[in-house]
């Protein structure tokens, strides 16, 4: 176990924080790697998130998480933005560099990591449900890994709309929108589904195979109804929680250097969902 003379501290910001399973999860991990660093859950209201991340830089903090709302209001708070956090409008985590704080967004490359453990998107259409910032990542890691083209989906016309002409804008695969139904027939040509939108949404898909790869970002611990229906008709799932931890390995490599266990990530969210 190292010893530094101050602990290096990480942490989840959050509003709210409750119920989040990030300081679940990287105490272990970093147990399991003989860090000794510690893990904070702190609360933070909307209109003081600019001077929760100062106070994050101020006291040497290696970086954050964040959730929720906060990821939007982030953006304009950090002294660097990824490109991909740019495209998707928020911020999910941040680590502290000689330069001040760096935002990024990991949830389209945890998409991406979990969805290559089943399948290569490379040539595949793929319909995106949702255009919020998971699915704005989403779509342009996908797009990035050679995805053949993508229809965006979601129940705000415009919204997919902005997500269409955002992947027009950096040259990412060919993207059109798909008016939204309750009753959403899977295309014939698209062969992976992923749903970027909240478990309790109305929406019911028709048209599922056996051949398509269906992912949800929905972390809940029963099959989301979009995984459920998916697994009644064969298909190959990826659920939230599997997204979440390739994302939770994503984050926790970034400040440690080192690569989590992503089977132990998975009991431990297991645990944590089902308790």
């Amino acid at each position: 176990m190292t010893s530094p003379a101050l602990q290096e501290v990480i942490a989840l910001l959050g509003c709210p924080a409750a119920g989040n399973p990030a300081q679940y999860l990287c105490e272990r991990a970093l147990a399991e790697a003989g860090l000794d660093w510690r893990f904070l859950t702190l609360e933070v209201a909307h209109d003081r998130i600019a001077a929760a991340l100062a106070g994050i830089d101020a006291m040497g903090f290696r970086g954050c998480i964040l959730s929720g709302p906060l990821r939007g209001l982030a953006t304009a708070h950090v002294a660097a933005v990824s490109p991909t956090a740019t495209f998707s409008r928020a911020v999910s985590l941040v680590e502290r560099q000689p330069t001040g704080l760096v935002g990024h967004m990991t949830d389209g490359r945890g998409l991406l990591e979990a969805l290559r453990a089943h399948a290569d998107p490379s040539g595949e259409a793929v319909l995106l449900i949702g255009a919020g910032p998971a699915a704005r990542a989403a779509a342009l890691e996908l797009s990035l890994a050679g995805a053949a083209s993508l229809l965006v989906c979601n129940r705000t016309p415009d919204a997919a709309t902005a997500l269409v002409e955002a992947l027009a804008g950096v040259d990412g695969a060919p993207a059109t929108v798909l008016p939204w139904q309750a009753e959403l027939m899977v295309p014939e040509h698209v062969g992976i589904v992923v749903s970027a939108i909240p478990a309790d949404a109305r929406l019911t898909l028709t048209g599922l195979r056996k051949d398509h790869v269906v992912a949800d970002f929905a972390l809940v611990p029963q099959p989301s109804p979009v995984v459920a229906a998916a697994q009644k008709h064969g298909a190959c799932t990826i659920d939230g929680l599997e997204i979440h931890c390739a994302k939770t390995a994503i984050d926790f490599h970034t400040w440690t250097g080192i690569e989590p266990d992503t089977d132990l990530l998975r009991e431990l969210l297991d645990e944590y969902l089902n308790a």
